[in-house]
């Protein structure tokens, strides 16, 4: 049996699958980031959430294949200390897209409709419809969003249908992703500058990283309307904390945040943050993808990773090169005969030459096949003869990239 090391909370149904497919489940939520190498012998797959996984892993493992991040990013991985012991690192990019862009809505409406401080009233047994009364609405609102991912786009689907005009930066993207603008009717302007300018409504969706960190400064804020309102849904570090606490006390700037800087790591503590407690600030606990729905997409998608894998295929990973490396390229046409490939790469190793990519396709009937392969290095005239002389190759074929 395959065994799994599952250490983070996942739902006790969703590991009963996994069980009944024939994995070995070890489910230890409560392990820190420096057990996990004490546990991770006899591991091939590794499933976090939260749980940071640091090098030391790697370092300790002995058949571990697979580290899964159950969610959409992969801060908590040291992602290059995987690849460089040859370990995948995949994630479940989308699952979350519906719970986030659900809450971005309810921060909006709740800062225009003033929710929480007319509950809060209530709960203390104070009627004030007067000031409550006063709400711009968001019919005819124009909403930016920056980062026109997923979530981007799940949020842009929403928003047209209180009759909010959505707008996003011009950019090269997917045409799949181009046809969902469309058809959602998304104004596409040509500069960032353009998109804060025109908003009521900025709404944040992007990845945690040096390039976003403060992202949202004092520049970008100076550019938004007074008075208007600020929703961040993606991470804390995108926002500079006391650029945004200045823009809301100079130009009544609002905002939605669900996510703070050096908010708990822990699902309870103490916090305290001027940010999150200033009147014009609608806060969250960074529950943006705590939905039901959300959580058994996600552990569905893990599922179909792990499954892949087992099957000798490897999907939504982060740590492979995005591009074929090496300078050239061997095809291969040769009959599917047992100890082909090994000669090949017995030339090669004898001419010092590293296969860096590899691919071995079989035609129908499984007569013959085609081998793809990368190297660096120069390939000689006097390997390729060689190569040409194996029994069963049919062809060979040098391209210089």
């Amino acid at each position: 049996k395959m065994k799994i090391l599952i250490a983070d909370a996942l739902p006790e149904d969703k590991i009963e699958v996994l069980r009944q497919k024939g994995y070995e489940c070890i489910v230890e939520p409560d392990l820190t980031a420096e057990q996990i190498p004490e546990k991770i012998s006899g591991v091939e797959i590794l499933v976090v959430r939260s749980t940071k996984v640091i090098s030391e892993v790697f370092d300790k493992s002995d058949c571990l294949g697979l580290v899964v991040r159950s969610g959409a990013g992969i801060n908590p991985i040291d992602c290059q200390g995987a690849a460089d012991s040859g370990i995948y690192v995949c994630n479940v990019p989308g699952t979350n897209s519906i719970a986030v862009a659900e809450l971005a809505m309810g921060l909006i409406i709740s800062i225009d409709r003033h929710i929480p401080s007319a509950t809060a009233d209530l709960r203390e047994s104070k009627w004030n419809k007067k000031i409550y009364s006063d709400a711009e609405g968001l019919f005819g609102k124009t909403l930016g969003i920056v980062g026109l991912g997923e979530i981007g786009l799940a949020v842009a689907e929403r928003a047209r249908s209180f009759g909010i005009t959505v707008i996003a930066k011009k950019a090269q993207r997917k045409p799949e992703t181009e046809s969902r603008i469309r058809s959602n009717g998304i104004k596409l302007v040509e500069t960032l500058e353009e998109l804060i300018t025109e908003s009521d409504v900025i709404s944040i969706h992007l990845p945690s990283g040096p390039e976003t960190k403060n992202f949202v400064n004092k520049d970008f804020l100076k550019l938004m309307k007074p008075n208007s309102i600020l929703i961040n849904t993606s991470r804390g570090e995108v926002v500079d904390e006391t650029a945004l606490l200045s823009s809301i006390n100079e130009k009544n700037i609002k905002a939605g945040l669900d996510v703070f800087c050096d908010e708990p790591t822990n699902g309870t503590g103490h916090f305290s943050s001027e940010l999150a407690q200033h009147p014009n600030v609608v806060g969250t606990h960074h529950i943006g993808a705590s939905t039901q729905q959300a959580q058994n997409a996600t552990v569905e998608e893990t599922i179909r990773v792990i499954d892949a894998f087992r099957e000798g295929n490897v999907i939504n990973c982060v740590n492979i090169a995005k591009e074929r490396v090496g300078s050239s390229t061997l095809t291969i046409r040769h009959y599917d005969k047992v100890g082909v490939l090994a000669e090949v790469f017995a030339i090669l190793r004898q001419e010092e030459l590293n296969v860096e990519t590899m691919e071995n396709k079989i035609f129908e009937g499984s007569k013959a096949a085609l081998a793809i392969i990368d190297v660096s290095g120069d390939v000689s005239e006097n390997a390729l003869t060689q190569l040409r002389e194996i029994d069963h190759i049919i062809h060979v074929q040098l391209s210089n990239r």
